[in-house]
């Protein structure tokens, strides 16, 4: 039996909760927030959810009212990090209580006393790894700091402290199994600690009928955070280097700078604002290529979210989805930093626009190769192993 712990629930936890419920192998879930309909309901039966609210709940309400102070990055007492190790604690009680056989399922951040319980009890530490293993991703980020001084504040990361990178690698060394949602990820690693990982890729949503699109100007879409670390400097530098009137860039996000930063950078882009996950499907749906030149992910799953409404990609392999690219059928990878290479293909979209619905089609058709079931069935199957 598993014992599986998030704070909020991510797409892919439901998934794995979903395949364990269904083969009777849940022992519990804990997480933050629990409640009877909206983003924080779980179908599983109610003595299954173990829930940790008050500092969750404070976290979201401090982030409404704006009270940094305690939503300071790992340092505020209703910070992201603090809610993470306080259900982590939670979840290492709970474990100390019932000793024997089984495992404990854990995410990043959220495992390490969770994992110290487990093998002091005979249980199995699994581990996922949702984004590249740390030390690369903070030496690609520290890189960027140095390249584009000026977008450093949007990379949170390379503000992260060396007790967090210490727990980190801890967590890692105490796993039985680590699972990776990309190869990028897997590749991240020690050398010495791929041998017990497994990659299971995200799954896509349901397709949805392509909008054929013709109007005046090519739509590429960025949709994430409007940071770095998703090489939206790249994509702007690219735009201004192509400097064509029949290309217009739409961007999806949330920012991490006044938004005077952003148009000082380039500011000839359309900007959305976040939405729900229809939402985000809807706008795609009005777009036609999506533009993610990532410096690292671990796999963004807008990827394959974009493909499902039929929208070829630009991406690199940094974002965690090369296995998607049929380089000219759904879409192209290019270099991290290199703006005249993502120019090149915005380009060639623009020139080969009578292209873009058999290119639509194979996105889909590639997007929906990729299911949650079988994303949940490949960690069963490492976990049975």
């Amino acid at each position: 039996m598993i014992t599986l712990s998030h704070p909020t629930g991510n797409q892919f936890v439901r998934a794995l909760l979903a395949a364990l419920h269904d083969t009777d192998t849940l022992d519990g879930f804990f997480t933050t927030i629990a409640t009877a309909s909206g983003r924080r309901h779980y179908e599983l039966p109610r003595e299954k959810i173990r829930t940790r609210p008050f500092r969750e709940t404070l976290r979201l309400a401090s982030q409404r009212l704006g009270v940094e102070v305690l939503t300071a990055h790992e340092t505020g007492w209703a910070s992201a990090d603090a809610v993470y190790r306080d259900l982590d604690r939670a979840v290492a009680r709970w474990i100390s209580a019932h000793p024997g056989p089984g495992g404990v399922y854990c995410y990043e951040d959220g495992a390490l006393e969770t994992f110290r319980a487990a093998k002091r009890t005979g249980k199995s530490a699994f581990y996922e790894l949702p984004i590249a293993y740390w030390e690369t991703s903070r030496q690609l980020l520290i890189e960027e700091a140095g390249r584009l001084p000026e977008w450093e504040p949007t990379l949170f990361a390379t503000r992260d402290s060396e007790e967090k990178f210490q727990r980190k690698s801890e967590e890692l060394a105490l796993a039985d199994l680590v699972v990776c949602p990309s190869q990028f990820v897997r590749d991240s690693l020690p050398a010495a600690v791929r041998h017990k990982c497994v990659v299971a890729e995200f799954g896509s949503p349901v397709a949805r009928v392509p909008q054929r699109r013709n109007g005046p100007r090519l739509r590429i879409l960025f949709a994430g955070t409007l940071s770095q670390r998703k090489g939206l400097a790249d994509l702007f530098a690219a735009m201004k280097l192509l400097n064509r009137s029949d290309v217009e860039l739409v961007v999806m996000g949330s920012p991490t700078a006044p938004m005077d930063f952003y148009r000082a950078q380039y500011a000839g882009f359309i900007y959305e604002p976040t939405r729900s996950h229809d939402g985000v499907l809807e706008l795609m749906a009005t777009c036609d290529v999506l533009a993610l030149p990532s410096i690292v992910e671990g796999r963004a799953l807008v990827q394959q979210e974009a493909m499902s409404c039929g929208l070829p990609l630009i991406v690199t392999a940094n974002a965690g989805g090369g296995d998607l690219i049929e380089e000219g059928k759904t879409g192209f990878l290019v270099p991290i930093r290199c703006p005249a290479a993502i120019a090149e293909k915005i380009a060639w979209f623009a020139d080969h626009r009578n292209l873009l619905p058999m290119m639509q089609d194979a996105a889909q058709k590639k997007a929906g190769e990729y299911t949650w079931a079988a994303y949940a069935e490949k960690i069963l199957e490492a976990i049975r192993r």
